[in-house]
């Protein structure tokens, strides 16, 4: 209820209130009386009788009531001491504006903590430091001293921008009013001392005239919050798109000192995003390049995908841009090919993608006869109109209440490809989803299917609900007790045995024949082949007592511990893969999959989960791997088994999930076609406390 009294306040005060309107403190008074705020407003300034014609008060506890929201807009000491002052009168929410806390190092942080506990007890919420306010153009409750605001006239609407910077949450309403879209909420948060931008996204995802939420982070302390906000959004038809920022060393770095971001892995972050629903936007223009898409158009149903230009070109770049974005040109049934014969020249295309030529231009009615018979059509799942080249002459104005029409009458996406300003000037005010070139229309309508895709996915299984852990002491096991239990998971591990003396490793080599190989088993030494305690392809008795001796003297030599040699068949395979896991401490359970062996690290290829998932989300992720191509038959080459890497990644989420255990490390294991067997594998369990 707090957040709530933030957003639709019936009473604000302004602590640091000026009289002049440019100011900080005077910024706020101006834009609430401009904009329609109908509560009540209470400057507070202990050196003025009346500030912007309102009567003005010496402090909150002169007021006549408690206020719903406060601006704090003063600086230094006065900071820390009007949050008391609100807190003790029962203020609902604070928006601090001031500068220098956390952004600056740990005493800024401290500072912080220390305001943020004093707001708590007493029931109060915080938004700031460093914030340039919030702003709800539903009921004119701007409590902001944004410029852009003065630069760009607002009006309200059904987009929200919340925002850790200030920057960004008004860069975006800026290009979206030049855009004429209707903006709502302009929420900015600055250093996140309590309310988040997850936080603040739930309440405004709520709005029932909401339907598109932009966010930009820069840390995501709180993703349990951002998860929930997705729940609440997705059952609600409301589309989440944010940027992340930091994905360089260097960002993430800027960021730290922008806000006093805790860094997030980004590669983390993306699988996320994707796992709830949300679009990883790159920037600040892919942040709102596809509104008008999300805002007008239906929602897309398949790949399949129809294109009609007057341009041949246009036809044959559209395809080209349609194959990068995973479209398939629609196969149009024998009826609608037939229907575009009696419609268009004989010298036209009627196969998808259909040219209807410089006809155009003396039949003005030749889309609004194309377009509906396209659209009765089963195949078609989405359409691209190219008007490349239109104007005087042209009727253009029909061309757009012909596709405004076929959009009123087919829950079918259809997104224009117009360089004509002014033809597509008369789209744009249909409400037809408009880009300059046909790449920029075709790559548009690809991300809003993938990312309606990855919402589907989301909504077919368990909610994610991230879980943070406390961190806990932790032991590294050695790798027999490691394999072990990887063995109660039912992964399946080479053949071996821990042997105390060379009789026991030459037994188990009688037992199993050769080749074998040799290690030293100890908890003291994870990177064993890089201290030489390892020896492979040996199939004599000879090679064994010569490995087994070597490696024996190398141990004693280095002081170290172990548990035996563990010795273990030599596993054979068409590749080497590895699995992994480890806490994160705001996600909780991360599991890894990917090309293995020792160039892991120097040649990437992997991805990563998070549990619980399903065999269906493991496989969808498994195709996104370079390797992937090896899970099918390849030239004759052994293929890998799909199915037994899908069964070895859903036990390491098993086994993550289990709060015994802290990290994993399978790598490598052998694959090929009978399935997969773990050779070497690292466990490290949480000790009990």
């Amino acid at each position: 209820m707090t957040i709530d009294r933030l957003l639709n306040p019936a009473s604000v005060a302004i602590i640091g209130a000026s009289d002049n309107p440019n100011k900080i403190g005077g910024r706020p008074i101006r834009f609430m009386r401009m904009f329609g705020f109908q509560g009540e407003i209470y400057p507070i300034n202990p050196a003025r009788t009346e500030v912007q014609g309102l009567k003005a008060y010496k402090s909150v506890s002169d007021l006549p009531q408690t206020p719903d929201a406060a601006i704090i807009a003063v600086a230094g000491a006065a900071v820390k001491e009007a949050v008391a002052a609100c807190a003790e009168l029962g203020v609902g929410a604070a928006v601090i504006m001031a500068s220098g806390f956390g952004e600056t190092g740990a005493a800024g942080k401290a500072l912080e903590q220390e305001m943020r506990a004093i707001a708590h007890k007493a029931g109060m919420r915080l938004i700031g430091p460093n914030s340039l306010g919030v702003a709800n153009f539903g009921n004119g409750a701007v409590l902001s001293f944004a410029t852009m605001f003065l630069e760009a006239a607002p009006a309200d609407g059904p987009v929200a921008c919340i925002s850790q910077s200030g920057a960004m949450s008004v860069v975006p309403y800026g290009l979206l009013r030049e855009r004429g879209i209707g903006v709502r909420h302009v929420h900015s948060t600055g250093n996140d001392v309590d309310v988040t931008v997850s936080e603040l996204a739930i309440s405004v995802v709520q709005d029932p005239d909401i339907r598109l939420v932009l966010l930009y982070l820069e840390s995501l302390s709180d993703p349990a919050n951002l998860a929930e906000a997705a729940r609440l959004a997705h059952a609600r038809g409301v589309r989440l798109i944010a940027v992340k920022s930091g994905r360089s060393d260097d960002g993430r770095r800027a960021a730290a000192s922008h806000t006093g971001a805790i860094a997030t892995s980004d590669r983390l972050v993306d699988t996320f995003f994707e796992k709830i629903g949300i679009w990883r936007a790159t920037g600040t223009a892919d942040l709102v390049d596809c509104a008008e898409l999300y805002l007008k158009a239906a929602p897309p149903r398949g790949r399949n995908l129809a294109i009609v230009s007057n341009s041949g070109a246009t036809c044959v770049l559209s395809a080209d841009a349609a194959e990068r974005e995973g479209f398939q040109l629609a196969r149009l049934g024998d009826a609608t090919v037939a229907n575009l014969r009696e419609i268009l020249p004989e010298f036209a295309a009627t196969v998808n993608p259909i040219d209807i030529t410089a006809a155009l231009l003396s039949n003005s009615g030749l889309f609004g006869q194309v377009l509906p018979a396209l659209g009765a059509d089963d195949a078609v799942d989405a359409l691209i109109v190219g008007i490349p080249v239109s104007g005087e002459g042209y009727d253009y104005p029909r061309f757009a209440r012909d596709a405004r029409d076929f959009v009123d009458r087919f829950a079918i996406p259809l997104v224009a490809a117009i360089p004509q300003p002014k033809v597509r000037a008369a789209f744009t005010e249909l409400g037809i989803p408009c880009f300059p070139t046909d790449e920029q229309a075709v790559t548009a309508l690809g991300r809003f299917t993938r990312h309606h895709e990855q919402i589907a996915a989301a909504a077919s299984r368990e909610a994610f609900v991230p879980k943070a852990l406390p961190d806990r002491a932790s032991r590294v096991l050695d790798e027999s007790r490691s394999l072990a239990i990887l063995e109660e998971y039912g992964i399946a591990c080479m053949r071996r045995r821990l042997c105390s003396d060379l009789d026991q490793a030459l037994a188990f080599l009688r037992s199993n024949g050769g080749p074998v190989v040799l290690k030293a088993c100890s908890a003291e030494i994870p990177h064993k082949s890089d201290h030489g305690l390892v020896r492979t392809h040996l199939s004599t008795e000879e090679d064994v007592a010569r490995a087994y001796d070597d490696i024996t003297a190398r141990v004693k030599a280095g002081g170290w511990e172990i548990s035996g040699i563990l010795i273990g068949e030599m596993v054979r395979g068409e590749r080497e893969l590895v699995i992994g896991g480890h806490i994160d401490p705001h996600f909780g359970p991360v599991v890894m999959v990917g090309d293995g062996g020792e160039l892991v690290e120097a040649m990437p290829d992997n991805i990563l989960l998070l549990p619980p998932f399903t065999r269906e989300e493991v496989a969808a992720q498994l195709a996104k791997l370079r390797l992937a191509p090896m899970f099918e038959e390849i030239r004759g080459r052994i293929r890998i088994d799909r199915e037994s890497v899908v069964e070895a990644v859903m036990a390491a989420g098993a086994i993550m999930q289990d709060r015994r255990i802290r990290s994993l490390d399978m790598n490598p294991l052998i694959a090929d076609a009978e399935g997969l067997v773990a050779v070497d594998a690292l466990v490290e369990e949480c000790v009990a406390s």
